[in-house]
Formats: C-alpha cells, sequence, structure tokens
C-alpha cells in the first residue's frame, strides 16, 4: 500500500481533556461535510455516461445493447470491487482512501471524452466502477468512527441523501458544460472530472481521518456508550491485525445480523430498482405521457431527501431502533406498491411515487448504518462492501435484467409479483431484527449499567 494510504498511528500529543469537546465538535463538522461533499462529487462521475447515454449512441454510433452492456458492466464491477475495496478501506488511512477513489474516477471519467471506441469505453467504465467502489466504504467508516449511536441515524441519513443531491449536481454541470462548450461530449466528460477533482482537494483539507489518530478519544470513550455486537462484544476497536479473510470469516460471514442486514438490503434494492428503472416504460400503460413519465423519476429521487433525514433522526429518537424504523417503512411501502400497481388513476399514482420515495430510501440507508454497528469499528468498511456485492451484484440485476425479461415475456404482472417477492422478504427479514435488535439493545443497558453509565 502506498505509505500516504497507510493508517496514521495514534498521536503521542493529545487534546487536553478541556479543549476535546469543542475539537470533536470541529471534527465532526468537518468529516459531515467532507464526507457528503465527496461522495455528491462522487455521484458527478457516476452518472455522466448514464445521463448522457442518449448524445453518445448518437455521437459514437452505439446500440441500445451496447449502452445497456456497458451500464450493467459498471453495475457488477462496482459490486464486486466495493466487497474488496471495503476491506481495504479498514486497513487504511480513510480520508486520504476517500479522496484517492474521487481522484482516480475523475481521471477515467476524462478519458471517457477522448474515445469512441466500444471496449476501451467497456474497460475504463470497469476501471471508474473499481474507483467509485472507494467513495461509500470509506464515509461509512467515517461515520462510525466519528458520530456516537444517539446521533448517528441522523448524521448517517444527512450522508446517505447525498448521492441524490449529486444526481442533480451531475445534470447541472452536464447543462453547464454543454452550454459553454457547444454541446462537446469531450469537453462534458472533462468538466465534470475538473469540477470533482477540486471538490476533492477542498474536502480533503477539512476532513479528518479517526479521532485517536489526531490525539482525541475514541468515541466510545468520548460517549461514555458501550456498543455491542450480537455476540455481547465491544465494537469499539477502530484498528486490526486482523488479515482481510480473518475478519471476512470471523467478524462477518459468521454475523447472523450482517446477514439478515444484507439480504434485507438487497431486497430493498429490487424494489427500489423494479419501481425506478421501469417508470418510463410502466407509466405510459397507465395512461402517462413519456415526458411525465420522465419527471417523475426525478420526483421519486428527490422527494426521498427530507424523508431520509426526518426517519434517520427518529430512529435516534428511538434510541437506535433502526430495524423499527425499517419495519414500519416496509409495511407502508408494502401498501403503496399494491396501490400503485393497481390503481388507474394518475394522480393517486403520482403522490405514491412520491411517498415511495422516502419509505425506500429511509430503510437503505439505515440498513447501511444496521450493518456498521453490527460489526468491529475496524471492519465497518468490509460490512459495507459486502451489503453493497449483494445489492448489486443480485438486487439491482434482478431488477433490471430479470424483471425485463419476466415483462417480455408474461407483462407487467411479472414485475409487480418480482416487487411483491422481494418486499414479503424485507418484511419477514425486518420481524427478526426488530427481535434482534431489542436483544442487542437490552445487552448494551447492562453493559452500560455496570460501567456507571
Amino acid at each position: 500500500m502506498f505509505n500516504f494510504l497507510k493508517p496514521s498511528p495514534d498521536a503521542t500529543k493529545l487534546v487536553p481533556k478541556e479543549k476535546v469537546a469543542g475539537e470533536y465538535r470541529k471534527r465532526q463538522a468537518g468529516v459531515l461535510v467532507a464526507t457528503c461533499v465527496t461522495y455528491l462529487s462522487y455521484y458527478i462521475i457516476r452518472l455522466i455516461f448514464t445521463t448522457e447515454q442518449k448524445p453518445i449512441m448518437e455521437a459514437y454510433g452505439f446500440s441500445i445493447g451496447q449502452i445497456g452492456l456497458i451500464l450493467s458492466t459498471f453495475g457488477i464491477g462496482y459490486g464486486v470491487a466495493k466487497l474488496f475495496m471495503g476491506g481495504l478501506a479498514d486497513k487504511s488511512n480513510t480520508k486520504w482512501f476517500l479522496a484517492s477513489g474521487l481522484y482516480l474516477s475523475c481521471i477515467f471519467n476524462a478519458f471517457l471524452g477522448f474515445t469512441k471506441n466500444f471496449y476501451i469505453i467497456l474497460f475504463l467504465m470497469i476501471l471508474v466502477a473499481v474507483t467509485q467502489a472507494m467513495g461509500a466504504v470509506a464515509c461509512q467508516r467515517e461515520i462510525s468512527l466519528w458520530f456516537a449511536k444517539k446521533n448517528r441515524g441522523t448524521m448517517f441519513s444527512i450522508w446517505a441523501s447525498a448521492h441524490n443531491a449529486g444526481a442533480f449536481a451531475c445534470v447541472a454541470v452536464i447543462q453547464m458544460a454543454t452550454l459553454l462548450f457547444s454541446g462537446s461530449l469531450t469537453m462534458v466528460f472533462l468538466t465534470a472530472s475538473v469540477i470533482s477533482a477540486i471538490i476533492a482537494t477542498l474536502m480533503l483539507l477539512i476532513n479528518s481521518e479517526r479521532p485517536e489518530a489526531v490525539g482525541l478519544p475514541n468515541m466510545a470513550e468520548y460517549s461514555g456508550y458501550v456498543e455491542l455486537d450480537e455476540k455481547g462484544e465491544a465494537t469499539s476497536q477502530e484498528l486490526s491485525q486482523k488479515s482481510f479473510t480473518q475478519i471476512l470469516f470471523q467478524d462477518i460471514l459468521t454475523n447472523k445480523v450482517v446477514w439478515a442486514v444484507t439480504l434485507t438490503s438487497m431486497s430493498i434494492y429490487i424494489v427500489r430498482y423494479g419501481v425506478m428503472s421501469w417508470i418510463p416504460s410502466y407509466l405510459p400503460t397507465k395512461g402517462f405521457s413519456a415526458d411525465w413519465a420522465k419527471w417523475l423519476v426525478g420526483i421519486f429521487e428527490l422527494s426521498a431527501v427530507p424523508g431520509v433525514i426526518i426517519l434517520g433522526l427518529v430512529s435516534d429518537f428511538l434510541k437506535g431502533r433502526r430495524s423499527l424504523v425499517c419495519f414500519i417503512c416496509v409495511i407502508g411501502l408494502i401498501a403503496c406498491l399494491i396501490t400503485y400497481f393497481t390503481s388507474t388513476s394518475q394522480a393517486v399514482i403520482t403522490v405514491v411515487l412520491f411517498i415511495m420515495g422516502s419509505l425506500i430510501y429511509a430503510p437503505l440507508s439505515l440498513v447501511g448504518l444496521m450493518v456498521n454497528e453490527a460489526v468491529p469499528n475496524y471492519a465497518v468498511g468490509l460490512s459495507t462492501g459486502f451489503m453493497g456485492f449483494f445489492q448489486y451484484v443480485f438486487g439491482e440485476t434482478a431488477a433490471t435484467a430479470l424483471i425485463g425479461q419476466l415483462v417480455d415475456h408474461f407483462g407487467w404482472g411479472a414485475s409487480a409479483t418480482t416487487i411483491y417477492v422481494a418486499a414479503a422478504a424485507a418484511f419477514l427479514l425486518l420481524v427478526y431484527l426488530v427481535f434482534k435488535e431489542r436483544k442487542i439493545m437490552q445487552m448494551e443497558a447492562k453493559a452500560n449499567a455496570a460501567n456507571g453509565n
């Protein structure tokens, strides 16, 4: 590993006790802004090719099938790479790891603007996918290290909504570059890369690696709250000498909560992409115009932002009952899905889509936090990558490729059935998680009472 990516040792000079609180608040603010804005910039790069697929087809002579192959290659590459990047993030200087992923994404994205060769583009998109996989794992590790459980749900939800803002920012950058450079695709790719690289540099200046590396106590010591995993063991250790394989087998694969949360997330991903990806094709069967159906994709995305943050705040108000909030959301989601697929009223369908944005993205945000809280802090990145692998390689693929084939052969009823089954699976898994979460919180209460907290 490059020296600048190696984790910094614990600081030898500690922050004076009377200054710890103020220094913690300053560092936490920097971490929250840096993770949110940097991740937003990851999405500017990530969505350029997707957003510009029609001009690319016209300019490069690509077919829809070729575009689909490029995008599906990205999704699978991203899911696989996320698993390994998660393990690497746990062993790295997280703030440099986060910035480096964005710098590399910017470079490979810029190269996309200088070639029309299908195979070179396919190769570059794989490289973009691999470097994009460095983003979420680093952000989630930082948030877990810098924020206490009592307010981590709110902070995590604020960060999770950055990708929605990133989608908007991507469109804004494309429109600006198109206007300034007369529609040049080369300049669209290049402008996005330059802007994102500048943001990465600015955010690197205000970001922080981990508390103990800057002379602060770790979060468990600072907050006075002991967090436990399902085995009743404390999760506060930030670094470990365990190998990638040891962490994977000892802390991930044998952890029942990790598996339950991961499969819940995969099921909700099927619902997410099963609804969102097919809005432009499905809604015209309900009488919507093609143009209005496209706008509803944006409404579905943007409507989630306030709901995700509010429900993250609710999970903190309930003292960390993340799975309970997810369970309630999924009950509402199932009701909305039934209405979405059976209603013939365009007004009702529009309202339901607006509501479903929050009911889908809030659980997706919280399960990301749940899988991090289920493992020791030295395994947060790997837990994120493990879940991401299932989300993209299985969840997104089932929601796009599988549903597309089913609709071709059996009609839109098959799409609804697939999504219903996924929602039902999430419901059953969350029943288990609600009781498991309660048991873990009871163990934490006893541990904290024994420590006088």
